[in-house]
């Protein structure tokens, strides 16, 4: 069987890719931002976080109910093409936790089977994915950039969102709620702010 890449599951699997494609882009410049400001994080880890924000939401195809889990399932089932079983699997843990419960290595099978680094991985990626998907939940494509102001003694990360236009300001309590994993991930507070 020929593996797939992101892209290619994302249009076989998908309705509509706006969602997911807005997804990636926020991902990866909260991944850079973090990076630079944060903790520095190997090059492949932004792979991983690419192809997981492609596919978090392809478990819609199967039941919106759990679709997280459908989507973990799915990249599982179905490979990623220029990723090792391993990394599939890494991959397909962060979508799992785009929503839904916390890792938990005492009750999630495949989460479980990671070691320490790989754990750290999923939590970050996984907890960058959860604002990410947050920022767009209505779908609409509201923010335009991020920046990170990074307060190193107070452990404090401030998300600061510029949004496209003035007159459609992104809903921010969805990022609220969704910011927990990111803050267990790289064990910080994080304040979400609009710049008006």
């Amino acid at each position: 069987m020929m593996k797939l890449s992101a892209e290619e599951l994302l249009n076989k699997y998908s309705k509509s890719t706006s969602h997911s494609v807005e997804v990636r882009r926020l991902s990866l410049l909260i991944f850079d931002e973090t990076a630079k400001k944060i903790k520095q994080m190997p090059a492949r880890c932004r792979e991983y976080l690419s192809a997981a924000a492609l596919l978090h939401d392809i478990g819609y195809h199967i039941d919106s109910k759990s679709h997280n889990k459908h989507s973990m399932k799915m990249v599982m089932e179905k490979g990623l093409a220029g990723f090792s079983e391993r990394e599939e699997q890494i991959v397909a843990c962060i979508c799992r936790y785009h929503r839904g419960s916390l890792p938990d290595k005492t009750e999630h099978e495949i989460y479980n089977t990671f070691d320490k680094k790989e754990r750290k991985i999923v939590k970050r990626l996984a907890g960058i994915l959860r604002i990410a998907d947050g920022l767009d939940r209505g779908h609409l494509n509201l923010v335009k950039d991020i920046r990170l102001n990074f307060d190193e003694e107070h452990r404090i990360a401030e998300f600061m969102l510029l949004p496209r236009a003035l007159e459609f300001l992104p809903d921010i309590t969805t990022v609220v709620r969704k910011r927990d994993l990111f803050e267990i991930g790289f064990k910080c507070q994080c304040v979400i702010k609009l710049e008006v």
